[in-house]
């Protein structure tokens, strides 16, 4: 989910939060307005308003907080080497139709792809995936790394 997204949600249940502060603090004033016999001098009264005060500033700061998500930038969680200049054209001469659509895909991708979201765009199993990875490895087109358990298959310069 993208920062301005969260942030979004955050604040609108700091604004549920508010209203629900509203609604118990009126329900509160009612009860202690009815129960309490010393009328406006009574203790009560000023139990509410602490713990109101109290309810606005948690608010306050889940607003502040959804605030600073709406506001700053989007990190990414995932950083590559992106080489700023213009990458070299690759030689497709001497790949066949499948490893030419493999480099296409992973062009378009900015040179970077998860080898699983690869697969799911070609429509490949595991077995044929790793078989054009590796004849294109060998080409030295490709270099897949390893990141958990997953591979990234990234585009040499």
């Amino acid at each position: 989910m993208e920062n301005k997204n969260v942030g979004w949600l955050i604040v609108g249940i700091s604004v549920v939060i508010g209203v629900i502060i509203g609604i118990f603090n009126y329900a509160l004033t009612k009860i202690v307005a009815t129960t309490c016999s010393e009328g406006p001098t009574c203790v009560m009264y000023d139990t509410i308003k602490v713990q109101t005060w109290i309810s606005i500033a948690i608010a306050g700061l889940i607003l502040v907080i959804g605030l600073f998500f709406i506001f700053s930038k989007e990190k990414t969680v995932f950083k590559t080497k992106i080489v700023k200049e213009k990458r070299k054209e690759i030689d497709l001469s001497g790949l066949d139709k499948s490893e030419k659509e493999v480099v296409k895909i992973i062009q378009s991708e900015n040179g970077v792809i998860f080898q699983s979201a690869l697969m799911e765009k070609l429509g490949v199993g595991k077995v044929g995936m790793t078989r054009m990875l590796d004849k294109l490895e060998a080409k030295q087109i490709i270099e897949r790394k390893r990141r958990g358990m997953n591979n990234i298959v990234v585009l040499k310069n």
